[in-house]
């Protein structure tokens, strides 16, 4: 960050003296304006409702540029990124701020290869749910009883305690959410393998079951490491604020990754992709592929109530950058499991079509987003709906942890305290019950 050329000067109508404030520029993208000394000059805050133009922070791991339909990790464009590296190779960047050499690459993803089992009491804290219970609401409880089985790594302010934690939590999101499946489905457990790759091994968990063996598909193992490439950290989101203002007041990582997850579920965030693929069964049980025209003209109608899920994103103005990544993995995944001819997945590209054409949703820029298509491949996979966001939340975990050591590791960090327009009662007295 630095100080650039220009000042802002607040001015005010009612003869108040205006104030000065430095401007700061970053590498890239908008200017800031300093107001961390407005209330001390004016007694006054300024509002901005869901911090839409307010940065809280200066980071250097992830940028993005909405009008654009860029994303960059470090620097790096994740067309790249997703085509010449993986997963491993992603983590170790966002972590360590640079990509690895060959001999680098294999010491990380044996070290994250070796944290990858859990507590066996794991299984007894999940008896404690539901068979029917959402992933989410078992994934949020088993990452923040982590720090009651990982209590030598809970100390947010000792670099060792935040690198083994970081690594633990890598390792052992998969695990855990493998073993949240399999208890929704009255399953064994199965146990990692180190000979497998982080994407190979998650599928083994999850698929695998003690009658035989599982052999585990390129195509699919491809897929899936491309999912977890693409979700790695998306910048300053909802749960990305949520992890760093939770570990803003010093509590243990595993502790502010649980906030992260249970951000996550909201429809809004993580859950869209969940969220499209209900809406292309609920178009399936309204008639299928013969509704399609019908539902996008109600969608059209403002009065109707009727949203299009999984297109246009609050971010990207224009496309998706990793939409079209997915969509052709999405493609090979679908040839791969011969389904291009499955219903709801013939449905989900009659929508893509009009979405693409028709001038309404052009005009708009409500392109398919990377939870239309990452939502149908993880149903191909045999992934189930509800699981979705727990598998997003797998794989943004690496950007949390680096979002949260970034943050522990600036001078300038502050516990998060936003502040308020208050528009409540003023003081008054509390009147003896007989007389209210």
């Amino acid at each position: 960050m630095k100080l650039a050329n220009n000042k802002a000067t607040l001015s005010f109508s009612n003869g108040s003296p205006s104030v000065d404030m430095p401007v700061y520029s970053g590498s890239i993208g908008p200017d800031v304006i300093d107001i961390r000394k407005l209330y001390a000059q004016t007694g006054m805050f300024t509002y901005d409702p869901g911090f839409l133009s307010t940065a809280a922070c200066q980071s250097a791991i992830t940028f993005i540029d909405g009008d654009k339909g860029e994303l960059l990790y470090r620097g790096y464009p994740i067309e790249q990124l997703a085509v010449n590296c993986d997963y491993m190779e992603t983590c170790h960047l966002l972590l360590y701020g640079e990509l690895p050499d060959a001999e680098g690459k294999a010491k990380f993803s044996r070290l994250v290869s070796m944290h990858t089992m859990v507590n066996e009491q794991m299984q007894f804290f999940l008896r404690g749910f539901r068979r029917d219970a959402h992933p989410m609401a078992i994934m949020t409880g088993l990452v923040g009883a982590l720090s009651a089985f990982y209590h030598d790594s809970t100390d947010i302010n000792n670099p060792q305690h935040r690198e083994i934690a970081a690594i633990r939590l890598i390792a052992k999101m998969p695990t855990l959410v493998a073993m949240a499946y399999k208890y929704t489905q009255g399953q064994p457990y199965i146990y990692p393998r180190n000979n497998l790759s982080y994407a190979g091994n998650f599928l083994h968990m999850m698929f695998a079951t003690p009658c035989e063996d599982y052999v585990v598909s390129p195509v699919l193992e491809r897929a899936v490491d491309r999912i977890f490439t693409l979700h790695a950290d998306h910048e300053q989101n909802a749960s990305t604020s949520t992890v760093r203002l939770c570990g803003s007041s010093g509590t243990n990582p595993f502790a502010a990754i649980a906030a992260g997850v249970a951000c996550l579920w909201g429809p809004a965030h993580g859950g869209a992709n969940e969220a499209c693929l209900n809406m292309l069964e609920d178009i399936q049980k309204m008639g299928g592929i013969s509704k399609v025209g019908e539902f996008m003209e109600k969608v059209k109608d403002k009065n109707s109530g009727v949203k299009l899920m999984g297109f246009g994103h609050r971010v990207y103005k224009n496309y998706d950058p990793r939409a079209k990544l997915m969509q052709e993995t999405c493609k090979e995944v679908l040839a791969e499991l011969g389904l291009e001819n499955d219903p709801l997945f013939k449905l989900a590209m009659a929508l893509e079509k009009i979405a693409l054409e028709d001038d309404y949703f052009v005009s708009r820029k409500l392109y398919p987003n990377v939870d239309f298509y990452s939502g149908i491949v993880q149903r191909a996979i045999g992934i189930p709906v509800p699981l979705f966001t727990a598998v997003f939340a797998l794989a943004r975990t690496v950007g949390w942890i680096a979002q949260l050591n970034e943050m522990i590791g600036d001078p300038e960090y502050k516990i998060g305290r936003p502040r308020q327009l208050f528009t409540g009662s003023t003081a008054r007295n509390v009147l003896p019950l007989g007389q209210r």
